[in-house]
């Protein structure tokens, strides 16, 4: 999947400035976080970004920077078919590059 796809969807969900458009970030993150075992700290700690920061993008209240995105994606493609599975869930555009 290339940076631009994600960017991409980074700014349609921004775009639809519905209260409720970060919700499918914020479930790919829990999904990922869920999926490694990790508490939110920990998996901030693997992303470079503070529990707060996870914590907002697990609620909904912001999104991931595209930088973060990136290395999420990059997460997603070490987990064998779990990975494969949200990639082709949450990316649907990009499930040719897995």
């Amino acid at each position: 999947m290339s940076y631009g796809v994600i960017s991409d969807l980074v700014e349609q969900v921004t775009i639809a400035a519905m209260p409720t458009a970060s919700l499918p970030i914020a479930d790919l993150v829990r999904h990922l976080r869920q999926h490694l075992n990790l508490s939110q700290e920990k998996f901030a700690a693997k992303l470079g970004v503070s529990f707060k920061t996870v914590n907002r993008w697990e609620k909904g209240h912001s999104l991931p920077s595209p930088m973060a995105l990136k290395l999420i994606e990059d997460l997603l493609k070490t987990i064998g078919e779990a990975g494969k599975a949200l990639l082709e869930e949450y990316f649907p555009e990009g499930k040719s590059d897995v």
